[in-house]
């Protein structure tokens, strides 16, 4: 599925990758306050390569990768990936 949020990052992802019991997990850890399981979820959900190029996208001029504009752009990838693809 081609997914472009609204900061303009593009990228292709199957919907597959929502069916898998480590993202289950890893999600599960997130939501009981672990967020140091949050990196876990990015890779299972982007794979390294997509990730990569997240990171790029969001990187500010200080050259950080603010983790709250990870999550929005994750959150919008994983939204995008639960609805039915369009015809």
């Amino acid at each position: 599925m081609n997914i472009t949020t609204k900061s303009g990052f593009c990228c292709e992802i199957a919907p597959e990758v929502l069916n898998n019991m480590e993202l289950v997990d890893a999600l599960a850890e997130v939501q009981n306050g672990n967020s140091l399981a949050y990196p876990t979820v990015c890779l299972l959900i982007l794979g390294k390569e997509t990730r990569t190029r997240l990171y790029n996208h969001l990187r500010n001029e200080a050259g950080r990768v603010p983790p709250a504009d990870v999550d929005r752009e994750l959150t919008e990838i994983m939204n995008a990936l639960g609805q039915p693809a369009k015809n």
